[in-house]
């Protein structure tokens, strides 16, 4: 390929939208093109990228089995009416009606369609177990599309469905696919991702992990255990709290606290440390605005993503209405109206003479000890979030630390709740019919490819790895009016794609500062200088993106140490 026909422009300046590196350097680099909210156009480097991180992902699939299908990009809505889906799932789905007045849906996931395509033909339990997968364009209306591809609207994704006759069976081969993905990213080059817990979301299933990138400028937080290598998402990270119950516990006493709403002024104004409080948190059902309130320890947070799976159901922060009972500022567990739906966090499990509200304008309780003044019964939920130091779940010493991370991959055991609700079912050994078990496996290709960026790149562009770099070598002929030059570079480039390496050249007639930023904002893995001053030595320079090596070649050895470079960094055999 040669570089005065590629098409897309670079910039020197950093576009002033982009607030991640990995965005700025797309777009300064020729690589994507704004079309609309969330939406992108593809260059051809980047179409390079991705095509090879396809093949990778195809590689792996197939090496436990997996079979490659389409699903429609649209579907019916019927469809996802059969999963109960088209109703449960909000604006992130595209719905819309076709010419005949019929409801369709822009396929964001494709749970449904899997389940459709095999549900008659995996009728005995002599066709399980198996997988299938596809790598498709889909389409999730996003309220806050951010940091180019990292969160779009429209993304191409592989995703994958196992189906299995026994949970045994969906665990052995939700194992196999968690190595295949280690795979994946350490061959794509990001060995460095972890996989943490997760929360399962919309998708379902009672157990599932992610695969972070840590970074700081990743959108999840995460909860890694620096002793004994415990990770979790937020989302997913169980909250423990060790209170101390005071010796002598003090009777419950109302306070006059004029002009005090925060916590943080309840505990400034009563001398109390934050942990000493218990505070109110108020949401309301999606369904019916239906209050429900969250009383937590003062320095605690809620965890919605818990609140919402405790619940069943979707909320939202509440508006307080005048005439529903709560007190604004001074809510609190004691005296509450009736008919509002109470969540005791496990934070406030053991503690004691904590301030709290009054339920009453402009006054508070202190002395609150929860297991005394609470109903007899009261059960304790976690849905607080875990905190820096905090307790580890596995080795349960204070060892937490919150990370920033980006998702580039996620598994889950979905279990039966798109099998059974769409009626798929298979005999087994004993005439029996049962409802088959599900797994499923998704990755963000264009994410991937960002992701991969944001790990891999210095001031000046990103630094691709060679498994996936749109081309091997940049091949960079200065002076290009010099004969000799002109010579040298035209046969190395002709030798080279002859053998198979794949070659960008830049002949054009610019300044060796313009060739080499464009160079450097390409990021291909390997350059090669032919130049007036390497032709009197009758050689060319060869360089390391990542400025790890530069050394010089005679021009008749320079095919075969080019080839010798690229099969060390892909890890191939030596010609």
């Amino acid at each position: 390929m040669k570089l005065e026909k590629l098409v897309g422009e670079r910039f020197k300046e950093r576009p002033s939208e982009c607030q991640i590196e990995s965005h700025a350097i797309m777009v300064k680099g020729g690589y994507i093109k704004y079309v609309g909210n969330g939406i992108y156009s593809s260059y051809m480097p980047l179409k390079r990228i991705t095509r090879k991180i396809e093949q990778i992902i195809r590689e792996e699939m197939d090496a436990i089995d997996g079979q490659e299908v389409q699903f429609p990009v649209v579907m019916p809505a019927s469809l996802w009416e059969e999963s109960g889906r088209y109703q449960s799932i909000g604006n992130e789905l595209l719905r819309f009606t076709d010419r005949t007045g019929t409801g369709m849906v822009l396929g964001m996931t494709h749970e449904e369609a899997a389940v459709q395509l095999v549900r008659e033909y995996a009728n005995t339990y002599a066709r399980y177990p198996f997988m299938i997968y596809q790598i498709q364009t889909k389409f999730r209306d996003e309220a806050r599309p951010r940091a180019g591809l990292i969160r779009v609207r429209e993304f191409t994704m592989k995703d994958a469905y196992s189906f299995h006759t026994s949970q045994e069976d969906l665990e052995a081969y939700y194992e196999r696919c968690h190595k295949a993905y280690e795979r994946i990213f350490a061959r794509a080059g990001i060995p460095e991702v972890v996989s943490v817990k997760s929360d399962s979301g919309m998708m379902g299933g009672s157990v599932s992990h992610e695969f972070m990138l840590l970074t700081p400028v990743g959108e999840d937080s995460i909860a890694i255990c620096r002793d004994c290598g415990f990770s979790a998402n937020m989302e997913a990270a169980e909250c423990i709290i060790e209170n101390e119950k005071d010796e002598k516990l003090s009777v419950l006493s109302k306070v006059y606290t004029p002009d005090i709403h925060t916590i943080e002024e309840v505990c400034d104004f009563l001398h109390m440390d934050v942990k000493k409080s218990c505070k109110a948190v108020v949401y309301q059902r999606n369904k019916d605005d239906t209050y429900v309130i969250v009383f937590l320890r003062g320095d605690i947070e809620v965890n919605e993503a818990k609140l919402r799976n405790l619940l069943g159901e979707e909320v939202h922060p509440a508006v307080i209405a005048e005439d529903s009972g709560i007190c604004p500022g001074y809510i609190g567990p004691v005296g509450l109206p009736e008919g509002i739906t109470v969540i005791i966090d496990s934070s406030l499990q053991g503690a004691s003479n904590l301030s709290c509200g009054a339920n009453e304008k402009e006054f508070h309780y202190t002395g609150f000890t929860p297991e005394r003044d609470l109903p007899a019964g009261t059960e304790y939920h976690d849905v607080g979030k875990i905190l820096q130091d905090g307790i580890c779940p596995v080795c349960h010493k204070h060892s937490i630390d919150i990370s920033r991370g980006i998702e580039v991959g996620n598994i889950f055991q979905l279990g039966t709740k798109y099998s059974r609700s769409m009626g798929m079912t298979y005999t087994d050994q004993n005439g029996e019919k049962q409802v088959p078990i599900m797994g499923c496996y998704g990755i963000g290709v264009g994410r991937l490819a960002a992701s991969v960026c944001e790990a891999h790149h210095d001031e000046y562009g990103p630094i691709w790895p060679m498994a996936i770099a749109p081309w091997q070598v940049h091949l960079c002929a200065m002076r290009i009016d010099n004969e000799k030059v002109r010579e040298t570079a035209d046969t190395l480039y002709d030798t080279l794609q002859q053998n198979g390496v794949e070659v960008l050249y830049d002949d054009r007639d610019v300044s060796a500062g313009v060739m080499f930023s464009d160079a450097d904002l390409i990021g291909i893995p390997l350059r090669v200088v032919v130049s007036p001053r390497n032709m009197k030595e009758d050689v060319v320079e060869l360089s390391a993106r990542d400025k790890s090596f530069s050394e010089k070649v005679p021009i008749a050895e320079a095919p075969g140490r080019i080839r010798e470079i690229i099969a060390k960094q892909l890890k191939l055999p030596a010609d």
